[in-house]
């Protein structure tokens, strides 16, 4: 039982641009090095496996220790957390600045995803104390749900940018500055916490929440299959655990509802369309169209502007109309879009138009229906959920499309045109699951 409540932020407008902008950059470390991929290879003499760790090593850590964080935020302080994720992530983007070898810049990539982890879901989670009135909760949690959609494709533009004069270390060095400038404005924007919560920690359960996210992550990832099937086990494992223990480090009761089940997957399903876009998408630039690394993250200029316009309208679509309605109508456009892109052809800019606006809907409406009526104790642990679920979404979509693409002449095309066809299909199905009974099933809380 937390014995008192943190102080409520009077500054909305700075401290919502710092929090959102935090989130943005974490999620940009997922993607810095993305275009600049064959520069590190070279530099380091790295395999193709050891590029794949250096790759993926930040998502795993981040995705694999999430709901750890959330749920430490809830129970130690959510600015506490915040600002010790900030230096963490500042500690080890400058460890990977200068590394010189494969082992110390996967450390420090791994170190990267530990800090993101500790400070996504406290970011979250603050937003109840910068905006305790309902109706602007709403809208800054519809905006926040195109923040990681943001941080991508800025990742992306960076990681082209910086790979364009071979100066790739350079992105981690922006990022040293980023989480400074933001621990520093965090230290005045965003108030203290209350005191500690009472309730304890269940280790047990992160171990294997941490474990299991962790080997599944990289089975997926081209690891051994013998991974993807040791997290499943893990994360069974985990659920019994949660299912008995008195304090677990997710209540299971937390997806009884069925609107927040479907959002959850609607945020994966989301992560995984527009992370398997720009990987396929950077492909067939570079290698079918011959356009520079520089070139091809600017064509990416558009879908972040859209994306960006469309987080801003969102919080006030949903209030209107409701989160169901939007998240209908965001899975609809963004499996339109990826239609169109995957053709290939001239219709690809205007796909590269409608697929984020459907995108950012979905990811809006989505968070929005995943965090509505949790509890304000489990904010952070909600927050650990809707993370996970926008990291586990890219690890099971490529997984999946590299799949499908393998081996075929048109394989780009087909695996984009299979993620399509998944997006209106799953529209149709919330359409069914999300009937509106009652205003509460509406508005994604517990029926």
């Amino acid at each position: 039982m937390v014995i008192s409540q943190p102080v409520v932020s009077r500054r909305t407008g700075p401290a919502f641009a710092l929090l959102g902008a935090v989130q943005a950059m974490l999620i940009s470390g997922i993607t810095v090095l993305n275009v600049a991929l064959p520069a590190v290879q070279e530099e380091l003499s790295l395999t193709h496996g050891e590029l794949a760790l250096v790759a993926s090593g930040y998502g795993l850590s981040f995705s694999g220790l999430l709901l750890l964080g959330g749920r430490l935020a809830d129970l130690y302080g959510r600015r506490r957390l915040f600002l010790i994720g900030l230096a963490v992530f500042a500690a080890a983007s400058a460890g990977a600045a200068p590394a010189g070898t494969f082992e110390l810049l996967l450390a420090a990539r791994f170190a990267q995803g530990a800090g993101a982890a500790l400070t996504a879901p406290a970011a979250m989670a603050l937003l109840r104390t910068v905006f305790p009135d309902p109706a602007s909760h709403t809208r800054a949690i519809a905006a926040w749900g195109g923040l990681s959609g943001i941080g991508a494709t800025v990742g992306t533009l960076l990681s082209g940018l910086f790979a364009q004069w071979g100066l790739w270390r350079w992105a981690f060095v922006l990022l040293v500055a980023a989480s400074l400038a933001a621990f520093a404005a965090a230290l005045r924007l965003i108030p203290a916490d209350g005191s500690r919560s009472e309730a304890r920690l269940d280790v047990a359960g992160a171990v294997l929440a941490t474990a299991g996210m962790s080997a599944l992550s990289y089975g997926l990832l081209d690891g051994p299959a013998a991974a993807t099937i040791i997290g499943g086990l893990l994360l069974l494992a985990f659920v019994a655990v949660e299912a008995r223990t008195s304090e677990p480090l997710v209540p299971l009761s937390l997806f009884a509802s069925r609107p927040r089940a479907v959002g959850t997957a609607a945020i994966v399903l989301g992560s995984a369309g527009m992370a398997s876009g720009f990987f396929f998408l950077s492909l067939h630039f570079q290698q079918d169209r011959g356009l520079s690394p520089l070139l091809t993250s600017a064509v990416f200029l558009p879908f972040s502007v859209v994306l960006m316009a469309t987080g801003a309208a969102a919080g006030r679509l949903i209030n209107r109309f409701g989160p169901r309605n939007v998240l209908i109508t965001g899975l609809f456009a963004a499996g339109i879009g990826l239609a169109l892109v995957a053709r290939l052809d001239a219709a690809l800019p205007l796909g590269l138009l409608i697929m984020p606006l459907g995108i950012g809907l979905t990811f809006a409406a989505a968070t929005v229906t995943v965090v509505s009526g949790v509890p304000d104790a489990q904010a952070g642990l909600a927050g650990g959920v809707a993370n996970t679920a926008m990291e586990v979404g890219p690890t099971i979509g490529l997984a999946v499309l590299v799949t499908l693409a393998t081996g075929r002449p048109d394989g780009y095309g087909f695996a984009l045109g299979a993620a399509a066809l998944t997006f209106v299909l799953t529209s149709a199905a919330a359409a069914a699951l999300l009937r509106p009974h009652n205003r509460t099933n509406t508005q994604g809380e517990h029926p």
